[in-house]
């Protein structure tokens, strides 16, 4: 039985996953991760790390970030409730795609959730208050590895659903991209 429809999105490796759950009269049952499933999309390292945010405020902007390589990391990105608006930039060197975005609408109601591949840059926008996500990572966190893309860059253009909100200190302090910028080695 198929846990997941997958669906591609316009840029090569980034996946929509939309998990398919079992319900009877108690309730409903759902597989958020499976390596069987995530392993052909590249996602073949054991799962490292599993994070848990939480964002009060609608309006919310968290990110853009990214680990640098060898630090690079697969993730899978779910709401487990309320609904934001999920991002991920292409910084890819040599990608057709470098420095366009992917937005979706991820939401305990869509049961969606985003596969973003190492060389991505990823953020969210709270769409509801309270809302809960639960990211499933390849590699550990690595400060030192840790960089950002300013949320508003021009370059990048992404057109976030609301006004900014309750953007951290850190995220607007991340410089706006350079024009000699290829990407970067996933």
């Amino acid at each position: 039985m198929e846990r997941f429809n997958m669906m591609p999105t316009p840029i090569f490796g980034l996946m929509v996953a939309e998990r398919l759950p079992i319900g009877d009269d108690r309730g409903s049952f759902e597989r958020v991760f499976c390596d069987q499933t995530f392993a052909p999309l590249g996602f073949t390292s054991p799962v490292r790390q599993i994070n848990r945010s939480i964002t009060r405020q609608r309006g919310t902007i968290r990110g853009l970030h990214f680990q640098l390589s060898p630090h690079g990391e697969d993730k899978l990105v779910s709401c487990l409730r309320g609904e934001v608006f999920d991002v991920a930039v292409d910084l890819r060197h040599g990608s057709p795609t470098c420095l366009r975005w992917h937005g979706e609408i991820l939401s305990a109601a869509n049961r969606r959730s985003l596969f973003i591949p190492k060389g991505f840059a990823h953020g969210f926008q709270t769409l509801s208050d309270d809302c809960e996500l639960l990211y499933v990572h390849s590699a550990p966190y690595v400060a030192e590895a840790e960089r950002g893309l300013f949320y508003a860059d021009p370059k990048l253009s992404v057109k976030w659903p609301l006004p900014p909100a309750g953007l951290s200190h850190r995220d607007t302090l991340w410089p706006a991209l350079t024009d000699d910028f290829t990407g970067i080695v996933p």
